[in-house]
């Protein structure tokens, strides 16, 4: 159990423990009579009713709102609708019952978008407490996924996140976050220090994804490195889009990335 401090949300750790889900999915309740959950987490049974749990001591559920679609968010959503299945579904996309985009309102809860971890990706606003998901985790940094505008799009968000003041960051993975300026400043600073280092590394003639990867991500452990490359092409597409990339750069071909 995860306590939120003077404040009617409590978050669900399940047990998924990981690389690139840290502790665990946190999945998180808002409100009572009824509650709204935000990101039922991964389909394991124990987790499933311990969220369960909390929701029936909370008078029930009001809606179910998705911060992004990944399995280790998503992937209970089904078992959570066959308990409570009058409980709507909303998210940025998919087969929901109410699509969400920047500024939508779905119970208590406030839209942002924010794409950059996956182009679906929402922040949720419950008042002065930020329900950042994937964009902001409670250490660490997350990989960005090279969709069209990413990394733009991603560093935007969190500076219009900033801009709302909350008050608690409450992330999808890692601890709850009291002083949320800082932990984004720091999320933002992070995002251009690994731009700085690449361009100093392409200055220096580095092409190859290793010898990028090399330069600018050095101090990431070997179970992260899929991530980091990732990540990579994503900073090599803001580059080429404000035409700042050199000739002659190979972009690393990318497998796939699982988030348990």
């Amino acid at each position: 159990m995860v306590e939120v401090p003077g404040r009617p949300i409590v978050g669900v750790r399940a047990d998924n423990p990981g690389p690139l889900t840290l502790e665990g999915t946190n999945t998180w309740i808002v409100g009572r009579g009824p509650a709204w959950l935000v990101d039922p987490g991964p389909d394991l049974e124990p987790h499933v009713r311990a969220v369960a749990e909390q929701i029936e001591a909370r008078g029930g559920l009001g809606g179910i709102a998705l911060t992004h679609d990944h399995p280790d968010h998503a992937g209970a959503v089904g078992a959570i609708r066959r308990r409570f299945p009058d409980a709507p579904l909303a998210a940025a996309r998919g087969e929901v019952d109410l699509v969400l985009s920047e500024g939508s309102r779905f119970g208590p809860l406030e839209a942002l978008a924010a794409p950059g971890h996956a182009p679906d990706h929402l922040i949720f606003l419950a008042g002065s407490a930020a329900l950042t998901g994937d964009a902001v985790l409670g250490q660490g940094s997350v990989f960005i996924a090279p969709d069209p505008g990413a990394l733009r799009g991603y560093l935007d968000a969190l500076v219009r996140l900033r801009e709302r003041c909350p008050e608690v960051l409450l992330p999808g993975h890692g601890p709850v976050v009291l002083d949320p300026d800082a932990r984004l400043h720091d999320c933002i600073a992070h995002r251009l220090e690994r731009e700085r280092l690449l361009l100093r590394a392409l200055a220096a003639g580095a092409r190859t994804p290793e010898e990028m990867l090399d330069a600018a991500w050095a101090d990431v452990p070997p179970q992260l490195r899929s991530a980091a490359r990732v990540t990579l092409v994503a900073h090599l597409d803001k580059l080429a889009d404000e035409g700042r990339l050199p000739g002659g750069v190979q972009r690393p071909r990318l497998g796939a990335l699982s988030e348990p």
